[in-house]
């Protein structure tokens, strides 16, 4: 028991070098504003400023509506590629591995050059009507920061689904359906039991992800909509302001972090 306490303390002390000492780094520079002053008239500064409070609604509505959007759409799509045959079905579910290493810019990029100004829609709209400019504007409105979060994160929610459908025992399936059951029904009394752990560990893991995701609502050019961490690297960057920029990271980490022990203790009792 002692030589593996011995082990475990070198990778422990770099884990605690790499992440902890950064992240106490940020809180002390929270609690040490430049222009002097208590420790806590940073936090009350921002919790007092309207752009914090309205950053911190339009994450939250984001997170959830992206996750709410990826939990049903990624449930649809990994029930037709697991229980639909079609030809390619084992090259959709290979691809959705290596999507999942793709940044989250690239897919924003995308939507850009098909939905963007100039992009491949608008461009069709003015060459068939011969219109000045086309109707698809809405990337650049929350609406398309959420279509660019859902596009990029289902498949997210689809790979443990498809983990869990695969250790689902067929002859349940093949049992319901040879008493009449229904698709609809069989999808609700025998698949959606066995997928809900998948669907909370997708859906947890979404959460978290878009709470703190920067790179699609910054490629998107949606200049009217702030989420925490663009207010961070607004802060910092443009007003230099690190106190504040500090304190806004202090609430975005409590909240990822909060959200991560709820879904450990919800999954434990769950478990038991």
């Amino acid at each position: 028991m002692r030589s593996r306490a011995v082990w475990a303390l070198p990778p422990v002390a770099v884990l605690a070098l790499v992440f902890l000492y950064p992240l106490a780094l940020v809180v002390q520079q929270s609690l040490s504003p430049e222009n002097g002053g208590g420790a806590f008239d940073a936090y009350a500064s921002v919790f007092a400023s309207q752009s914090f409070r309205e950053a911190l609604g339009t994450t939250v509505w984001l997170a959830v509506g992206a996750t709410a959007g990826c939990l049903v759409l990624g449930f649809v799509l990994a029930l037709i590629i697991a229980f639909v045959p079609f030809p390619g079905a084992r090259a959709v579910a290979k691809f959705i591995d290596v999507f999942l290493s793709f940044p989250s810019f690239l897919v924003t990029l995308a939507l850009l050059f098909i939905y963007g100004t100039v992009g491949m829609a608008n461009g069709a709209w003015t060459g068939l009507t011969g219109a000045a400019e086309g109707p698809f504007h809405f990337l650049t409105t929350p609406w398309g920061v959420l279509l660019a979060e859902i596009t990029y994160f289902t498949p997210f929610v689809m790979r443990p689904l498809l983990a869990a459908f695969s250790q689902l025992d067929t002859a349940q399936l093949e049992v319901a359906a040879g008493l009449g059951a229904r698709p609809a029904r069989i999808v609700r009394q025998v698949i959606l039991p066995e997928a809900l752990p998948a669907l909370a560990a997708g859906g947890s893991l979404v959460l978290v992800m878009c709470l703190n995701e920067f790179g699609i609502v910054l490629f998107t050019g949606a200049k009217d909509v702030t989420t925490l961490p663009m207010l961070i690297y607004g802060k910092a960057i443009l007003e230099s302001d690190y106190a504040a920029a500090c304190v806004v990271a202090v609430v975005n980490i409590a909240i990822s972090v909060g959200l991560f022990g709820l879904y450990r203790v919800v999954g434990k009792r769950a478990g038991a």
